[in-house]
């Protein structure tokens, strides 16, 4: 059997779950990985059986599950079930649990509050926040109290308003301090960083300054890994982002399935006697 320093992220088949120190061995070794979003158990269950090592439940729910133009509105209660969801339907998969927007940012006691949440009552094996050195020492007493922390930096959906929309971040100087802020957040025991709309070269900077993985979307090619949300990756989403590439047009294929349905019920032709009982 593979050992856990050995066994590799992506397609890995070693009993139990990833956990963070799969993580940093990947990251020793120079393997890329994947992460996609999750928020139901069939969904996140195909992915885990496709070798997904971590999947995170994102508040961006707010705009693909819940239909909010932001992911601001989206509150713990709304993520909550989606989480335990996530947890039921997979085996191997590391689950992450978005922190919501107002639900950490006024003290580190209110991210532990949160997160124990999560942890308890989800059942998630990891929590992420968004934010540099302001949010360090909630990152450490989080890491102190136990529980795994991923940093978000650069556009982080969070602060759409304070940033005037979604914008491309870091560059020119702010590039520095968001080096800065990743050196803080590693410091402070994050085990992972999500490096989001930035400057490719930025994103090859910082990975290259950190010891643990940078996990970027929208960062460029030389993060440690890459993440999208399932809906703009599948082409379930009816607008995607730049970064986000189209593996799949699962739209199309949902519209035709159900103007089918439709077109049968109309003309009769559904339910047939094979689909009705005796």
């Amino acid at each position: 059997m593979p050992s856990q320093d050995s066994e590799p992220l992506y397609g890995g088949r070693r009993p139990g779950r990833v956990t963070v120190r799969d993580i940093a061995a990947a990251k020793a070794r120079g393997e890329k990985w994947p992460m996609l979003t999750a928020y139901d158990a069939l969904t996140a269950g195909i992915f885990d059986e496709a070798g997904i090592p971590v999947l995170l439940v994102g508040d961006s729910a707010g705009n693909v599950v819940f239909g909010y133009d932001t992911t601001i509105p989206v509150t713990i209660d709304d993520l909550m079930p989606l989480t335990a969801a996530v947890v039921r339907g997979t085996k191997r998969s590391m689950v992450v649990a978005d922190l919501p927007f107002g639900s950490y940012q006024a003290s580190p006691a209110a991210a532990l509050q949160a997160s124990v949440r999560f942890m308890k009552e989800a059942g998630a094996h990891a929590v992420k926040l968004e934010g540099g050195m302001r949010v360090a020492h909630h990152v450490e007493e989080l890491v102190a109290a136990g529980i795994p922390v991923m940093g978000h930096l650069g556009l982080t959906p969070q602060s759409v308003h304070a940033f005037g929309g979604f914008r491309v971040q870091g560059r020119g100087e702010a590039g520095d301090k968001l080096l800065h802020d990743a050196k803080a957040l590693e410091a402070a025991g994050a085990f992972a960083v999500v490096l989001e709309g930035i400057p490719s070269p930025l994103g090859a900077r910082i990975t290259e300054a950190l010891h643990v993985p940078t996990i970027g979307i929208g960062a460029g090619p030389d993060c440690d890994a890459q993440v999208l949300v399932w809906q703009d990756m599948a082409g379930l989403s009816p607008r995607s982002p730049k970064f986000a590439k189209r593996y799949a047009n699962i739209g199309a294929a949902l519209r035709t399935a159900a103007s089918e349905f439709a077109a049968d019920v109309a003309s009769g032709a559904f339910p047939t006697e094979e689909y009705s009982y005796r």
